[in-house]
């Protein structure tokens, strides 16, 4: 018996297409969470379910806190949105300075962003811009990595190394990308207890590959420090 007063069977299920989803399969069979707080999600049928990925890896400090959903709304009662073009408010600027004070010189300036994706695309452009402007226009190529995932748009799967993201778009991606080798080495680190002891080695590639184009042919280099959407794959020690 569902708890939350959702009519599933009155509901059309049709028109959401759900991402990196099974559609008919699921909707012949629908999971729904209708609730959460702290560490758990509830099921329409009253279940708990613990969130191990804290939603997608943005709820970290746990659903329906207080605090954060008092801050949330009464800021949204004062302001819900105002445009930063050419012309701003105060929030954004005193959240990038506290940000700013959080990170290594000489990462200290900020450019907000939506998504995850949105922010992989606009750091390859501003990669791309800021070596136009400084005078090294060669600097184009791009390095990524294996099993890597960095979003969805056209520069992130570029960069990205998921085989099934990619394939759809064949052809499509682009051009003047290479990828560093994956660090999941099972053989010789299936059930090590903390980080893999083995595959710092293979960061060598790095300099192969740098070697190979030109150091003054590359753009940027991204990975994951730890591999996510590709199993959650931790770092070997030295890397």
């Amino acid at each position: 018996m569902a708890t939350s007063g959702f009519d599933i069977k009155g509901t059309d299920l049709d028109a959401f297409w759900m991402p990196f989803t099974a559609n008919r399969q699921y909707k012949s069979a629908p999971r729904l969470l209708v609730e959460a707080d702290g560490m758990y999600y509830k099921d329409i049928n009253g279940n708990e379910v613990l969130d191990g990925t804290a939603g997608l890896w943005c709820c970290n400090a746990g659903h329906s806190r207080k605090k954060v959903s008092e801050a949330v709304s009464h800021q949204i009662s004062r302001m819900d949105f105002a445009p930063t073009f050419q012309m701003g408010h105060p929030l954004p600027f005193e959240l990038a300075s506290r940000l700013s004070k959080m990170t290594p010189a000489p990462l200290n300036r900020v450019f907000f962003t939506n998504s995850g994706s949105e922010s992989v695309d606009t750091a390859l452009k501003i990669a791309l811009a800021y070596h136009r402007a400084n005078g090294q226009p060669t600097r184009t190529r791009f390095i990524g990595r294996e099993m890597g995932y960095h979003g969805v748009g056209f520069g992130g799967i570029s960069v990205g190394g998921i085989g099934n993201n990619r394939k759809t778009f064949s052809g499509q991606l682009l051009a003047g990308v290479d990828h560093l080798p994956h660090t999941l080495d099972l053989d010789r680190n299936a059930f090590s207890r903390g980080l893999p002891e083995h595959g710092v080695e293979r960061a060598e590639a790095l300099e192969h590959l740098v070697t190979l184009h030109g150091a003054e042919n590359i753009a940027a280099v991204i990975v994951e420090p730890l591999s996510g959407s590709a199993g959650v794959i931790l770092p070997p020690k030295g890397t």
